[in-house]
């Protein structure tokens, strides 16, 4: 469902009081709470950071299909693919197949955002020359991660992500910049906030318009997010300039969320159905479900432009398409017990 006004909530709530199985349509009871953001921006990333850690290759097709379903049920910002070298992702290595299917999507749903994940320069020629108009670059906080992903220092990535950055602004691309162990490196530990600030720091200095701050191995807890967020203010980073990204290992996400949401972030990433991990942290789980944001974003009387039950219903079928049931507790509750996308009772 789309959000609702309190008024329209009101009047479904009153329309169908009397029937008992009110609760399973999908209808969260809705309690505004005027200290959180009116509206959120979901970055969808299902397609390209959840269908990476998949085992098998997904078809063409079957990705085309899923951007197209997602987009219809009303997410606006949804992550296509990602132009890496196909050695490295090779869930991915269709990305200049894929990318030209889905653009017509763009005039069909107005608004819609469909950017692409770039390792290099070479990535970037290949997105820019596919037509994207907004990319992303994936770096690191901490040591260890930057050289197993990257074979770089943090600094030595930083900087290689500069003619990157500077040739997608040239060619009037927007950036995105993802920053990973925000939280916590499953060979370091617990991440300091100032080392995250430095390294966020750097790469809006460089023209990213958005740090996205990744719980990679999902260990960050409430008040985690809460310092972190309260350093990237006292450096001077404007909010509106910061999105999130949490997975779910220890069931902290959406309490990650609301954090953030209290301290002002407007822009929370997440992945159809729970889909994702990460193909370079092994102890990384499953993204933060969106149907599972949703639910709780529209409890909470916030817009997000969502239509849960289409949503829900595109999870499970990706989940048929996987062969295995979806994660998402919402998923499971609205589709019921017999659908692909749920586990059996």
């Amino acid at each position: 469902m789309t959000s609702q006004t309190p008024e329209a909530a009101d009047s479904t709530r009153s329309a169908q009081s009397a029937d008992p199985g009110v609760l399973e349509l999908g209808l969260p009871e809705v309690v505004h709470d005027p200290a959180l953001p009116a509206r959120v921006r979901i970055h969808e990333v299902g397609a390209r950071d959840g269908l990476q850690n998949e085992n098998a290759l997904v078809p063409v097709e079957v990705k085309a299909e899923f951007i197209a379903r997602l987009a219809a049920a009303g997410l606006r910002t949804v992550e296509a693919t990602s132009f890496v070298h196909p050695k490295w992702v090779p869930q991915l290595a269709d990305a200049e197949e894929l990318f030209p299917r889905v653009t017509g999507l763009r005039e069909q749903y107005p608004g819609l955002r469909l950017p692409v994940l770039v390792p290099n320069e070479r990535g970037l020629d290949r997105a820019l020359a596919r037509g994207a108009d907004e990319v992303a670059v994936f770096a690191s906080a901490t040591e260890t991660f930057a050289r197993r992903n990257l074979n770089r220092t943090v600094a030595e990535s930083l900087e290689m992500f500069r003619p990157v950055v500077s040739g997608a602004l040239a060619a009037g691309a927007t950036v995105r910049g993802y920053l990973s162990m925000c939280f916590g490196d499953p060979w370091e530990g617990p991440v300091p906030p100032a080392q995250v600030v430095e390294a966020g720091l750097r790469l809006l200095e460089l023209g990213c318009a958005e740090l996205s701050l990744g719980d990679t191995i999902g260990v960050a807890t409430a008040g985690q997010v809460s310092a972190l967020l309260g350093a990237f203010d006292r450096a001077g980073v404007p909010v509106q300039r910061i999105a999130v990204h949490f997975h779910d290992t220890y069931g902290q996400a959406l309490a990650n969320t609301l954090t953030a949401l209290r301290h002002g972030v407007t822009v929370v990433d997440s992945s159809a159905g729970g889909l994702g991990g990460c193909p370079f942290a092994k102890s990384a789980t499953g993204n933060l479900a969106t149907e599972d944001l949703v639910w709780m974003l529209h409890g909470l009387g916030i817009e997000t432009g969502v239509d849960l039950a289409g949503l829900a219903a595109t999870s499970t079928w990706m989940a048929g398409q996987l062969g295995r049931p979806s994660p998402s507790r919402a998923v499971q509750a609205l589709a019921g017990p017999s659908s692909p996308g749920t586990t059996a009772s």
